[in-house]
């Protein structure tokens, strides 16, 4: 073969297997970065080409789709109740995204997710039927926390000690989540630009300091390390307490309380400042932040399955600073959540089940792909008997103390207030707290709650855990103990 040929032969043999091996770079690397780019239009567009799955209520479906018009996209999602379950479910929005238990199980609901596919799906790439989300949420008790909560900006979770199911996660101001469906520009920046921030899901992911609702895990770990031997001991606590290393003087909030050397019975009945912050500073920092940590305190993966804020306590304090976390002040942080989790530990006689908002995940027809209730896991947090006492001392808070407000006919119920300061020197309107378990005396139900009340139209001198949160949690226990 001439030379001159061969070498154009060569040359050409090279270039077509360049173009062989660009083609195929492009179609299988470059090809799924495509595929993956957020902007890439065809991905919305193949997302909301169908219906999506649905997440479920109780056995009704709080989500749907409905038909668009004039539009690329063929579809819109809707939700029934928008506003009640926005905590829950969060939104699916043609421009904005997903968030919350739809953007979780986004790949589930729009039937992608790989365990949909048959053999026969996954060689042909054929999209599946989608799949749906079972929430462990009782709507009784989402629209009691609702209701009750109001034109109050705060928030509420419950949760079954037993089970570790979170039957009500509310927060408010709340917004519609159907009206970003197809991404409605002008709400969207009214919602990002509003002072009360309704965007942020205030039982899962908003942080404050918990006040005097942190006291229990101050108590859980007095009786814990043998510092004190029962909730009825006197303790060493003086009143007027001053700070250690200041002139600082921490009063109480009742001046007439006897909380002189105080018990932890009353201590809690009374929420004696005195008596938890020298506890604090008895027990020490570490022995404090190691009984917080075990209630779920500084953990950065608290997944329900939606990523809770972490609640933090801190660390690398002097003895003043202590001292202020023992009536939770200074920079610990609890989400509702956190608060009921305490509760629920509590309750459950020292053992804390993993909270949970999802108890199944199903396909089509109606097959379990997962069960969470049934891959949940129990720490014991104290003893039986430790948990045991705190349920009394708890009890005596709403029978005789600062919790009258959330008594419940035929239930036992134990519960703790707290007023947590905000701003400098207290300067603004402080956060409203409280935390409960009831356990019915007819039916076995038990139910334990937290409420965080952030502002609301009462006056500075009526914001209390027992004035503004108390009824709030009452009704959501009555909600969960009925037959």
């Amino acid at each position: 073969m001439n030379k001159t040929i061969r070498r154009a032969a060569v040359f050409s043999l090279l270039l077509v297997l360049s173009l062989l091996v660009r083609a195929t770079w492009v179609q299988f690397y470059d090809g799924k970065a495509l595929a993956d780019d957020k902007d890439n239009r065809r991905n919305t567009i193949s997302l909301y080409a169908n219906p999506l799955g649905n997440i479920i209520v109780a056995g009704d479906a709080i989500t749907g789709s409905a038909q668009t018009k004039g539009s690329d996209l063929k579809y819109k999602r809707t939700y029934k109740d928008g506003s009640l379950y926005a905590a829950v479910t969060g939104f699916s929005s043609q421009v904005y995204g997903a968030t919350q238990l739809e953007g979780i199980y986004r790949d589930l609901l729009d039937g992608t997710d790989t365990q949909l596919k048959n053999p026969l799906d996954t060689l042909t790439n054929k999209r599946s039927d989608p799949g749906d989300v079972i929430t462990t949420i009782d709507p009784a008790v989402q629209k009691a926390a609702y209701n009750a909560l109001g034109s109050k900006k705060g928030a509420a979770v419950a949760i079954d000690p037993k089970t570790g199911k979170i039957l009500a996660a509310v927060s408010t101001p709340s917004y519609d989540p159907t009206a970003l469906s197809t991404g409605n520009s002008s709400l969207w920046k009214q919602l990002n630009k509003d002072a009360d921030k309704p965007l942020v899901n205030r039982a899962l992911r908003q942080p404050l300091p918990p006040g005097s609702t942190f006291k229990l895990v101050v108590a859980a770990a007095a009786l814990e390390d043998g510092l004190y031997s029962d909730v009825d001991q006197k303790t060493t606590s003086p009143d007027p307490y001053t700070l250690p290393g200041t002139t600082r003087v921490l009063s109480n909030e009742n001046p007439n309380a006897p909380c002189k050397n105080a018990s932890i019975r009353v201590a809690l009945q009374y929420s004696c400042n005195n008596v938890f912050a020298k506890m604090a500073v008895d027990l020490g920092q570490d022995k404090v932040k190691a009984m917080a940590e075990k209630f779920g305190f500084n953990d950065t993966k608290q997944d329900v399955p939606v990523r809770a804020y972490t609640s933090v306590y801190p660390s690398n304090m002097d003895k003043s600073s202590t001292a202020l976390t023992g009536i939770g002040q200074f920079d610990v942080t609890a989400t509702p959540l956190q608060m009921a989790m305490v509760s629920a530990a509590i309750a459950n006689d020292g053992k804390l089940v993993s909270p949970h908002m999802v108890s199944q995940t199903s396909d089509a027809g109606g097959n379990v792909l997962k069960n969470y209730d049934d891959s949940t896991q129990t720490k014991e947090i104290v003893s039986s008997s430790t948990a045991q006492q705190l349920q009394s001392a708890m009890q005596t808070v709403i029978k005789d103390g600062t919790g009258t407000n959330a008594q419940v006919p035929g239930a036992t119920v134990g519960g703790k207030t707290g007023t947590a300061q905000h701003g400098e020197n207290n300067s603004k309107t402080p956060y409203a707290w409280f935390t409960s378990y009831a356990m019915s005396d007819s039916n076995g139900k038990e139910v334990a709650v937290a409420v965080m009340v952030e502002q609301s139209d009462a006056a500075r001198s009526e914001v209390s855990g027992n004035g503004l949160a108390a009824p709030v949690a009452k009704a959501m226990m009555q909600a969960a103990l009925k037959n």
